[in-house]
């Protein structure tokens, strides 16, 4: 799992990372730690996360997926894991960071990876977790015109490999993301998006005003009505007619797991 011995870093790697990942390096810099240790990329795909991660920091490469067959980073291992039943192959407490980019949405249960990233995460470890944002503007207008949000479709039906909606099955939006975060143990949650969608911004006069009246009427009913609403998760609610949520295209969530550990999973 480590990179290979005299593998050479590629000094333009960054140049063609997408925008999702040059997103999490971004996070990454906000956190203002110096990572070093063990680094767990889960999900890793090609390697497109892992190599500039591990280029910037001092940290030991893991990586993990359904199939090794994608990584492209030469000498680097990928344990294959069943994300949907397996555990993940690592005892408690080795990792000083983890990424899970673009992964959770091809989940059955993503609380249960999450877990399980918080499980081998050392304490004051970090996680860092992107999704599609299906809380856009421009996904919020298809599911109240079609019933589907944007990158999420109509499913076949008895298929094991799903071909249709680039295999995106679970569509989750901010505050059940950070709520389950929360829930496990993480702390210090620290939400930004990795661009703002251009058909968002066209349709934000229309609707930002009908949108935020809308949620403050909602949100008094929910708070002094249904009592759902209390000091920990109001910052969440709130968060939810934010400009980053009603623009942006994918979340980008980075969570702590605090030095003194009292995990509910």
């Amino acid at each position: 799992m480590r990179r290979a011995p005299g593998t050479k870093k590629n000094p333009t790697s960054l140049l063609s990372t997408p925008a999702i990942h040059r997103a999490v390096l971004n996070a990454l810099g906000k956190i203002g730690e110096e990572f070093e240790g063990d680094y767990l990329d889960v999900g890793s795909g090609e390697g497109r996360l892992l190599q500039p991660i591990v280029e910037r920091y001092k940290l030991r490469a893991f990586a993990c997926d359904y199939t090794e067959r994608l990584m492209r980073v030469p000498g680097q291992r990928v344990e294959i894991v069943d994300l949907n039943r397996q555990a993940l192959p690592y005892p408690d407490n080795q990792f000083a960071l983890a990424t899970c980019a673009e992964t959770i949405e091809h989940l059955d249960n993503f609380r249960a990876v999450l877990r399980e990233i918080y499980r081998v995460l050392r304490p004051g470890g970090w996680v860092i977790v992107t999704t599609p944002n299906i809380l856009n503007l421009r996904s919020r207008l298809r599911y109240l015109t079609f019933g589907f949000h944007n990158l999420f479709g109509p499913l076949a039906v008895g298929e094991e490999k799903i071909h249709n909606t680039y295999g995106h099955i679970s569509p989750i939006g901010w505050f059940y993301l950070a709520h389950a975060l929360l829930t496990i143990g993480f702390d210090r949650l620290q939400l930004s998006v990795d661009r703002y969608q251009r058909r968002s911004i066209f349709a934000l006069p229309f609707f930002y005003l009908p949108i935020r009246l809308g949620s403050a009427i909602s949100a008094y009913r929910e708070l002094h009505r249904m009592r759902t609403i209390n000091a920990q998760n109001q910052p969440l609610v709130r968060a939810m007619s934010s400009l980053d949520i009603l623009l942006g295209r994918t979340l980008i969530v980075a969570a702590q797991k605090p030095l003194t550990t009292s995990s509910l999973s």
